[in-house]
């Protein structure tokens, strides 16, 4: 007979079946057994205290980076899924930009096989759309649905061939996934290493507008609207995206979209940035924060409102973290030399909880951002916490405070601005299929 878990007098917050309360959760055989006011204990339970705590469903990442096959010296399948877990994740979709490109069934099968072998939550793998990613000929997507695929990128290129998002568009109507795109057009952008603004003036960098990100944003809304596909806009970054998104789900296109943290909170000011600098990462130049590069970069505080704002209204559908763990070389570097890409799978829920402390959005709201949010994507059996579901469980202290301390990351990647920040909330367990992982 196997070991019974028992969760109790935690505050229950369910939001794909409006729970709210405080109540004992059973479990057994990796599954919710039974969900009660009072549960009577036995010598055969193991016990988790978790008054004045939360309980949620295990969180949802749609986007993050494992970095394996290829790049293993930055991230691992086994790292990235231990620093998922430390953030509350139960859940990650990884992304094909590996070495090779995870774009056809063998190499998927292959991580597939990775990950149950040496990942400690479940992995879902996102196919390329094209061969290599190189935007010419699109992947046997059939065959990769069939293999596991839960969507189709290319990732940090975008899909820039009208026809060929057409065409990838067209498959996914009938094959009821979505394609995912980052949305950025080249011309525009021109190499660009931070948003165009004052800040990039100031520091002498090009910059990349909002229009590079809008104007693609504006092409796949009206290729979704030809064709029926499904398209997910990455990493929404600009107030003039969140508008076309908005206004296009008004018109019944089949589109939906996510937000990372570090948009949600922070501006391209950062960059400026100046006490940087620790023992154990050293920036070359302290008139910017190398680790604050991100693509699509970090914007102004205007931009930052009209994300909030279209979390709260529902045009924003999840957030996701875009975690792009790199070595300590692809950032200690000049601004232009440094690597796009932030670490923050492990600070995701705590950095965005100081929004609902502020009362920018609702506590419910995040946890519904982070479970049924992506869940609409990838289906009903996950994000939800109802008698007899897998037992996927976070539980929260909202009240520990923490300082940001990338050292002591479970990911490789320790590229993140926030360090030496202090956070309110604290992810104090994460239980994957009944079994405490963190």
């Amino acid at each position: 007979m196997s070991k019974k878990l028992l969760i109790q007098q935690g505050k229950l917050i369910n939001p794909a079946n409006k729970t709210a309360g405080i109540f004992d959760i059973l479990i057994q055989d990796n599954k919710i057994k039974e969900i009660s006011n009072f549960i009577e204990p036995n010598e055969t339970f193991e016990i988790i205290d978790a008054r004045n705590k939360i309980v949620v469903p295990g969180f949802i990442d749609l986007h993050c980076h494992l970095r394996e096959p290829g790049q293993e010296f930055k991230e691992t399948v086994a790292t990235g899924t231990m620093a998922a877990a430390a953030g509350g994740f139960t859940t990650v979709c990884a992304m094909p930009n590996t070495f090779p490109t995870i774009d056809s069934k063998p190499i998927l099968e292959s991580l597939t096989n990775l990950s149950k072998a040496t990942g400690v939550i479940r992995v879902l793998p996102i196919a390329a759309a094209t061969i290599k990613s190189e935007g010419k000929t699109l992947t046997e997507m059939f065959e990769l649905v069939d293999a596991g695929a839960i969507g189709f990128s290319d990732d940090g290129k975008p899909i820039y061939d009208p026809f060929i998002m057409r065409q990838a568009l067209n498959f996914s109507a009938q094959l009821k996934v979505p394609i995912i795109n980052h949305c950025e057009v080249l011309e525009l952008s021109k190499n660009g290493v931070m948003n165009e603004s004052w800040v990039s003036t100031q520091l002498g960098l090009p910059g990349i507008p909002n229009s590079a990100e809008e104007s693609m944003v504006s092409r796949d809304i009206l290729l979704s609207k030809l064709t029926g596909g499904h398209i997910h806009i990455a990493h929404v970054s600009t107030s003039g995206s969140v508008n076309l998104i908005r206004q296009a789900k008004k018109e019944g296109v089949n589109i939906t979209c996510e937000v990372t943290p570090h948009h949600l909170t922070l501006t391209d000011r950062i960059i400026l940035n100046k006490d940087v600098s620790n023992q154990d990462f050293v920036i070359s130049n302290d008139s910017y924060d190398t680790r604050a590069k991100v693509n699509p970069p970090l914007r102004t505080s205007s931009d930052v409102e009209s994300l909030i704002e279209a979390l709260n209204d529902g045009t924003i559908d999840m957030i996701a973290t875009d975690h792009a763990p790199h070595s300590d070389v692809d950032k200690i570097c000049t601004f232009s030399e440094a690597a796009f890409g932030i670490s923050n799978i492990e600070t995701a829920f705590s950095s965005i909880y100081q929004l609902v402390l502020n009362n920018q959005i609702s506590l419910t709201k995040l946890i519904e951002s982070l479970t049924i949010g992506p869940a609409k994507i990838l289906g009903p059996q996950y994000g939800n916490l109802d008698q007899g579901n897998l037992a996927d469980i976070t539980i929260i202290d909202l009240n520990e405070q923490w300082k940001v301390n990338p050292a002591e990351f479970l990911s490789k990647g320790k590229n993140s601005p926030i360090d030496g920040s202090i956070l309110t909330s604290k992810v104090v367990k994460t239980i994957y299929q009944g079994k405490i992982v963190i």
